[in-house]
């Protein structure tokens, strides 16, 4: 399954896409969370072992609360995501773009059991390849999404610093995309660059780099770099 993208209009008309993930880095975030909660069921065991009956009591308790309650807390407090879904660059949110809260947490994850019919997370499986946005039966009763988690960017320097007025006056939502571009061409290959850049060849006058270069002096000059 591919992964797609889900797109919500925010109330100020602000356009989020939200990259839906598959049931495959899903399936990876789980098997590391589920390594994790083993991994500390087996240092509980170790350890109240040594009490007997009485320290098998508390085991059980424990077993409980942190294959029930792992999940839980971890998404409503660490923004979403569990470290499995965090070394796979996941986090869950509500289906709005919204972080995920308690109520959606804690309903996501008591309806595992459902998922996890007949056995093996069958109905769940199946139900993210049938649903566009990959979503379990959780996900959708919850109304919650499981998304890549967009890693911060470093600034990018700016890629020439003199000034060039533009030959005409441009719309409003022509200097937006001309700024745009400017912020995110950076991270273009030159060949991309020069391919957006020849689409202003009315505006620049030019192609291939020299037109980049006048796109770039015509953002500075926007943005009052002169």
């Amino acid at each position: 399954m591919l992964d797609t993208y889900r797109e919500v209009v925010t109330p100020e008309g602000v356009a989020l896409h939200l990259p839906a993930a598959g049931p495959v880095p899903r399936a990876l975030a789980w098997l590391i969370d589920f390594l994790v909660r083993a991994g500390v069921m087996m240092a509980m065991g170790t350890f109240l072992g040594a009490f007997g009956r009485g320290g098998a009591g508390f085991y059980a308790v424990a077993m409980f609360l942190v294959y029930w309650f792992y999940p839980i807390v971890f998404e409503a407090m660490w923004n979403g995501r569990t470290p499995g879904k965090r070394s796979m660059g996941l986090r869950v949110i509500a289906a709005n773009g919204a972080p995920v809260g308690w109520l959606a947490a804690f309903t996501r994850n008591l309806l595992r059991v459902v998922d996890m019919l007949p056995l093996a997370y069958a109905a769940g499986l199946v139900s993210s390849l049938v649903d566009p946005w990959g979503r379990r039966l959780g996900d959708m009763v919850a109304g919650t999404l499981v998304v890549h988690d967009a890693r911060p960017r470093d600034p990018q320097p700016a890629a020439v610093d003199t000034a060039l007025a533009p030959s005409i006056a441009l719309r409003p939502y022509e200097q937006v995309a001309l700024v745009a571009f400017a912020e995110r061409a950076p991270r273009l290959s030159e060949a991309r660059q020069a391919e957006l850049a020849d689409l202003a060849e009315p505006l620049t006058g030019a192609r291939g780099t020299a037109a980049v270069t006048r796109l770039y002096r015509m953002a500075n000059w926007l943005l009052g770099r002169r």
